[in-house]
């Protein structure tokens, strides 16, 4: 099924910078939905806040302005051009009047860029870019209470700091998924357990490890230390001291001599593993999914080890500055929809946010949201999901931590 996403599909690559200096401004354009005041609710009262970024939220949706220019990771605005049978920019047009025109992103970091030109109404931002936006001001603040749907979708996504922001939505949750251990389990032997496996500076299958290849992977290893060193004191991967941040790299560092390959095109990555090539490293379920498809390709196995894993929570997000808001706000409505959910999340192959979508699925796939963990919270307990490193701990430590830039330079460091 997920096969056909091959044709139109480029890597998740996040890239994240050290996010820009605040700012605010409200949304702009006369056809935009009304402000919202101190008594619209909850949400709506968050926004008066001083703490909202990115203007103030609507209190309702007007008429539709016609256009809707997004940014988007490849998959997520599907028109049929890819596949006749996956459309539901069509049926959207057709709902609203919208006219869709989408740009697809092949980093965070470019996503980043398209929206603070202007040019687009909203984007389907990973953690590490999200926080960015909403500490930018590109982010305007979000009603839920607006989107019918909102309700509907799994709690354990909503009010996170990829999507929320001192109390403010900022966004709605999309789709969701785990970076994984996968094996050749002919090869691989017994069947690791642990993200030790890729660590081991013995190991046997030295030049065959992959690992993803982005400074966010310094997380990764920041997890594992977390679990094995706990004189570290790590408690939260993205958050990293000195001495933590430095022991992580050092990890990564004597990973690199087992390192056949990094990778960030997920076709290089199959390709890799069914040619032995890579036999154990860093991968996501669709892949595990699409190689095990093809009967001729040897199997492998993917799993969350013992120690948890890091992961990628979408969201989408309006931008401060949107031409065409209410196109916008009938987006973040529609796409919450189960019938709408169950064809992304079928499409590119990841847990839908509506659990709702999972009963559409299941009539044709009854074990997708079971291999997805599409409504169990303890496996999203378990991941820790991408956001921005910034140099604020967040905590009693104060600005202590490394920010993005020192990822950066670290990870080049790191490949050489």
């Amino acid at each position: 099924m997920t096969q056909r996403w091959l044709k139109g599909a480029a890597a998740l690559l996040v890239v994240g910078l050290t996010a820009a200096a605040c700012g605010g401004s409200d949304s702009g354009g006369s056809s935009a939905p009304a402000a919202s005041g101190e008594g619209s609710g909850s949400a709506a009262a968050a926004s008066t806040s001083a703490e909202v970024l990115g203007g103030t939220m609507p209190t309702s949706i007007g008429a539709g302005e016609g256009k809707l220019n997004l940014v988007v990771w490849p998959g997520y605005a599907e028109d049929g051009s890819t596949d006749k049978n996956y459309n539901w920019v069509g049926p959207f047009q057709q709902e609203t009047g919208c006219q869709v025109t989408s740009k697809v992103a092949a980093t965070s970091d470019e996503m980043v860029q398209l929206i603070h030109t202007g040019q687009y109404d909203g984007v389907s931002a990973s953690g590490n870019a999200s926080t960015r936006l909403i500490l930018a001001g590109d982010a305007a603040p979000v009603n839920v209470d607006l989107i019918k749907n909102y309700a509907d979708l799994s709690g354990f996504l909503k009010d996170q700091p990829y999507n929320t922001y001192k109390g403010t939505h900022y966004g709605i949750p999309h789709g969701w998924g785990a970076n994984l251990l996968m094996w050749r389990p002919d090869i691989v032997k017994p069947d690791p357990d642990s993200w030790g496996a890729v660590f081991d500076a013995n190991s046997p299958y030295k030049g065959k490890v992959t690992a993803y290849d982005d400074p966010i992977y310094i997380a990764d290893a920041a997890l594992y230390l977390k679990a094995t060193q706990p004189d570290l004191g790590i408690t939260d991967v993205y958050e990293l001291t000195d001495d933590q941040f430095n022991a992580a790299v050092d990890l990564l560092k004597t990973q690199r001599g087992l390192i056949g390959q990094y990778w960030n095109d997920y076709t290089k990555l199959i390709s890799a593993s069914t040619a032995g090539d890579t036999v154990i490293g860093t991968s996501w379920q669709i892949i595990a999914n699409l190689i095990n498809a093809d009967t001729k390709n040897p199997p492998v196995k993917a799993i969350v080890p013992k120690e948890g894993s890091t992961g990628w929570s979408d969201t989408w997000m309006v931008y401060s500055k949107a031409k065409n808001p209410n196109c916008m706000y009938l987006w973040l409505d529609f796409i919450t929809r189960p019938d709408i959910q169950s064809q992304v999340a079928t499409w590119f192959g990841e847990a839908p946010a509506n659990p709702k979508a999972c009963d559409v699925i299941a009539k044709s796939d009854p074990t997708f949201c079971d291999t997805f963990h599409a409504t169990d919270q303890a496996f999203y307990d378990s991941v820790a999901f991408w956001k921005v490193p910034l140099p604020d701990c967040g905590d009693a430590r104060g600005a202590t931590c490394k920010g993005y830039d020192a990822w950066l330079q670290a990870w080049q460091s790191i490949k050489g």
